[in-house]
């Protein structure tokens, strides 16, 4: 799901404010025959990306160096010419004082020449919040010029405790002068910004200008930060912009839409979903205020107040509605804009009794769009009830975790605890149902502290060629849910008030932490998802209890740092997204490993903050770091290893650096060693590093033998080759070595080469030992490296026999079956041939041969192989010589994944040939029962793929390779 969008109806997880799931990544499916507009949850966001149009780089100081910040400190710099990151296993400085404001202060004094501030500055800095981390604070200073605060950047996050500095992040500008006047108004703009976005301003739900300074490399401008909701045509749009305000150029744009009794008020509920079986038998839950006959579960008052969540801070009277000091939800059907906020609320319940009936109906009237306008409305009441209480408890168990009205939370009214209030969560439920290309999805639009922030759940239901989602409603999917609130909560926390996640790396991480919240906070009360696991997003919606929504369970995932822009979509939030995840989940089983997993009433009771973190079950402390380390960010725009230091900090501060080893060695198995690093938050190749600096290591090298002795080979750590950074090689004109140096572990391999293939192999790496990788390739008799050609169906057959999966062959318009290619192989006499392998993998963009969509359903499903020793010219002198099983490459519900195209082994009957020939049986879309025939009952909407698919007439396949043995 994405945090900007899911699938297209919900700005994270689907899609209509974002339609489908993903806030920050889903695949898009695309509309074909009658079927609508679909957004797949591992698609890249719509609307503009993110953009920092300042330019250029100053300096670090004349003589800065490692040590120049504090005792063995790294430093990584920023454009502005100050530590981006001032990271250190030991304090950075000690002795300071006891007061963490001052303590941050003197610290920066104290560095002057690192840091460019003089004392005068440092005193002038902003204190915007001090937020305490166990005995520790994160304090976040922020720079003014003139008058003018910084409105992006000029901040500095400094990890305070016991008077040592632990961690220090910044944006600040060596610049300290007030920038030059204003010469366009505020109305100019938004008007400006409007253009940039592409948003009608007179439609535009939030619309605000606000003076601020914006230093760059070049000097400190005036601008004005401009955030602008909705109004869009056609599509979701929400943008923080910041326009200069004296030449009226675009500065900065950041994209805000992300792609999951009378006095004892209850409410029914699905704590996590309906009945795997999706049945209609009613498990819901009585949740009370407080305790009393009936109830199953008592929420208790909101954490900051003690209050139900029906009561309006303002009056301290009961709404009788849903709408609440932290959550109001809405029926939004009519309007696909995902940027609208419904008007209608639960109705009038003077008893506060906000339990509706629930009769399953979209799933039991199969998608049916009559049963919006008959008796219970689609249970519309029940999903509105249902969405208020999820809203309402991901509001408390965050805040207990640290995101509270200081860290800008999400309330109408704060009180005086800090915060701006007047943004409680505005959540729409079955928003856009009436709109048939709002499906599938589900998004949280998030903009600064003080703007309402807006959630879009929306209903799900199979759709040609792009996406095969059950007939059920997205209110009642906790984990759905549970991930789109949590892009509010880290974008809020992550960079100050007014900053959310901003590039790539970011983008990812911001998905994966909604992914990861979504699935503790179930987890600590005992709530289990749709899944074969606990771990599985959108078990529910989705009707794949492996997977859900995401192309790995995260507990099962086999991606590390080096699969960045591994997925078929090339550089993907939500699919890079996974690779955090999967690094998260094994730090958080090493917390659990040494610290326990509890009870269940140890579970509860820390939960709801009855018990001190240090004396709770592993996964809770693990929960806590990672809430901490988010104001340890003084930038959204962070990479992995940004995030990772982050984690280590909280750690330090929290609990005295406790648990640095197992995170290290976690961190070091998915390729966030000592030596990663990456460019930026947009970097698609990082470096790698498998090293544990904290534990003892091994190596292994690699060694050619038999056929590919001499041979330049590419090793890579997990499933993929395609777009994956290699570890090691054998060949003199790259970088690499032929020796990899990693954390001990049984490690999955690819190896890959010119004129070899690719082979998969697991091999252990032993501490403190350097072990021989023998590697006896057999040649590849199809590849083009060994003087192959390929002709035949379609375009691109080259691309067929080049030895890597991430370019393809496809075919023309045309029914698929018997689309074929030829394979020449070299020498003029006939090769043995025992084994092929084939992959059906699919590629990001298009190129000028192929310019078609890259449609995963277009993707091979069954093939033959014929073969030819003579008069090969002539079709009738092939002989088949093997076929495939029907689901040679098998997929699921919703939709075909990358991991199902990998390339795969195939022993055929031995034969003697000098020509091959790969030829098409079925292509996902016309040979996978699962998304055949018509599966739903709404009029307006084709389902069977063979005949309404987009992509029904094409076949495409990445790689055809041969061997002798």
């Amino acid at each position: 799901m994405s945090s900007k969008s899911w699938l297209r109806s919900a700005l994270i997880v689907v899609a209509a404010t974002v339609t489908v799931l993903p806030l920050a990544g889903a695949a898009r499916g695309e509309p074909g025959g009658q079927a609508p507009e679909i957004h797949d949850f591992q698609a890249e966001i719509h609307g503009k990306p993110d953009v920092d149009n300042r330019q250029g780089r100053v300096p670090p100081p004349a003589g800065a160096n490692r040590r120049s910040a504090g005792p063995a400190a790294e430093i990584r710099w920023n454009a502005l010419g100050t530590p981006a990151s001032v990271v250190s296993a030991e304090p950075l400085a000690e002795g300071l004082s006891s007061d963490p404001v001052q303590a941050a202060r003197d610290y920066l004094k104290n560095n002057e020449t690192t840091f460019g501030l003089p004392a005068a500055s440092v005193d002038a800095l902003e204190t915007v919040a001090v937020n305490p981390i166990g005995a520790g604070h994160a304090v976040l200073l922020r720079q003014r010029f003139g008058d003018l605060p910084a409105g992006i950047d000029g901040l500095v996050a400094v990890g305070v405790s016991g008077g040592q500095i632990r961690h220090v992040t910044s944006t600040l500008s060596r610049e300290t002068q007030a920038p030059p006047a204003a010469a366009i108004t505020a109305e100019q703009a938004l008007e400006i910004a409007a253009r940039d976005g592409g948003i009608d301003l007179a439609k535009a739900a939030t619309k605000q200008a606000t003076p601020v300074a914006v230093p760059a490399p070049d000097g400190v401008h005036s601008a004005y930060q401009v955030v602008l909701i909705g109004g869009a045509q056609g599509a979701e749009a929400g943008y923080t912009t910041h326009v200069d305000a004296v030449s009226g150029a675009i500065l900065t744009r950041e994209n805000l839409v992300d792609h999951l009794d009378p006095e004892n008020p209850r409410w029914s509920t699905f704590p996590s979903n309906p009945r795997d079986d999706y049945s209609s038998k009613d498990i819901r839950q009585t949740w009370c205020f407080a305790p009393g006959a009936g109830c199953d579960y008592v929420t208790g008052g909101e954490p900051g107040t003690g209050k139900a969540w029906d009561v309006d801070h303002a009056t301290n009277t009961p709404t009788d509605t849903s709408l609440g000091n932290s959550a109001r939800t809405f029926e939004n059907r009519a309007n696909g804009d995902a940027f609208s906020v419904g008007t209608r609320s639960n109705v009038l319940t003077p008893i506060r009794n906000y339990t509706y009936p629930w009769q399953n109906t979209w799933y039991e009237a199969k998608c049916d769009p009559a049963t919006f306008d008959q008796p219970g409305e689609a249970d519309l009441e029940a999903a509105m009830a249902n969405l208020n209480a999820m809203h309402n408890r991901m509001h408390d168990w965050s805040y207990r975790l640290g995101f509270t009205e200081t860290a800008w939370n999400m309330q109408r009214d704060n009180g005086d605890r800090g915060g701006l209030g007047n943004d409680p969560e505005q959540g729409n439920a079955q928003a856009g149902a009436r709109v048939l290309s709002v499906r599938d999805n589900a998004n949280q639009i998030t903009g600064p502290d003080g703007v309402a922030p807006i959630t879009n759940m929306y209903l799900w239901q199979p759709i040609a060629g792009s996406f095969y989602a059950p007939c059920v409603d997205g209110d009642y999917d906790m984990s759905v849910i549970g991930h789109e609130y949590t892009h509010a909560i880290s974008g809020r926390m992550i960079g100050g008030p007014t900053a959310g996640w901003s590039g790539a790396q970011a983008g990812a991480m911001n998905e994966s932490t909604s992914d990861l919240f979504a699935m503790e906070q179930l987890f600590e009360y005992g709530f289990r998802p749709s899944g074969q696991t606990p771990y599985v997003i959108g078990g529910y919606v989705t009707g794949d209890k492996a997977r859900g929504i995401r192309n790995y369970d995260m507990s099962k995932s086999p991606l590390n740092y080096s699969d960045i822009a591994y997925d078929i979509v090339g550089v993907q939030t939500h699919a890079d997204g996974e690779i955090w995840s999967a690094t998260q989940f094994d730090v958080r089983a090493a917390f659990v490993k040494r610290y326990g997993q509890g009870t269940a009433k140890q579970q509860r009771a820390c939960a709801d903050g009855r018990t001190a973190v240090d004396k709770c079950p592993g996964n809770r402390r693990w929960a806590q770091v990672s809430f901490d380390a988010l104001l340890l960010m003084a930038s959204g725009a962070v990479d992995y290893v940004d995030h990772r230091d982050a984690l280590l900090a909280a750690d330090a501060i929290r609990f005295g650096g406790a648990n640095q080893d197992i995170m290290w060695r976690a961190f070091a198995e998915h390729g966030l060693g000592g030596a990663a690093a990456s460019t930026g938050p947009n970097d698609p190749d990082p470096t790698p590093s498998f090293v544990n600096p904290s534990g003892r290591n091994g190596s292994i090298q690699l060694k050619p033998l038999g056929e590919a002795k001499g041979a330049a080979l590419r090793l890579y750590v997990g499933d993929y080759e395609a777009r994956v950074v290699p570890v090691a090689d054998t060949d003199p004109a790259t970088p690499l070595g032929d020796t990899v140096e990693m954390t001990p572990g049984v490690y999955d391999f690819i190896v890959a080469g010119a004129g070899f293939g690719h082979q998969r192999l697991k091999y252990a790496v032993l501490p403190g030992v350097r072990l021989p990788l023998p590697l006896a390739l057999s040649r590849n008799q199809a590849s083009a490296a060994n003087g192959a050609t390929a002709t035949g169906d379609g375009v691109n057959q080259a691309k067929l026999i080049d030895d890597t999966e991430a370019t393809n062959w496809a075919s023309r318009a045309g029914a698929p079956a018997g689309k074929s290619v030829v394979v020449d192989l070299a020498g003029d006499e006939p090769v043995k041939i025992r084994r092929v392998q084939v992959s059906p993998m699919l590629r990001p963009g298009t190129d000028a041969a192929d310019p078609g969509t890259q449609n995963r359903f277009s993707s091979l499903r069954s093939f033959e192989v014929l073969a030819c020793s003579a008069n090969c010219a002539d079709p009738a002198s092939f002989r088949k010589i093997y076929t495939s099983r029907a689901n040679a490459f098998e997929s699921e519900l919703p939709r075909p994944r990358g991991a199902d195209m990998l390339v795969k082994s195939f022993d055929v009957r031995d034969t003697s040939a000098t020509h091959l020939m790969l030829r098409t049986l079925t292509t996902q879309c016309t040979g996978n029962p699962l998304y055949a025939g018509e599966q739903d009952n709404d009029p307006n909407s084709a389902t069977d793929c063979a005949t309404a698919g987009p992509q029904r007439e094409f076949v495409r396949a990445a790689e055809f390779q041969a061997f002798s043995h």
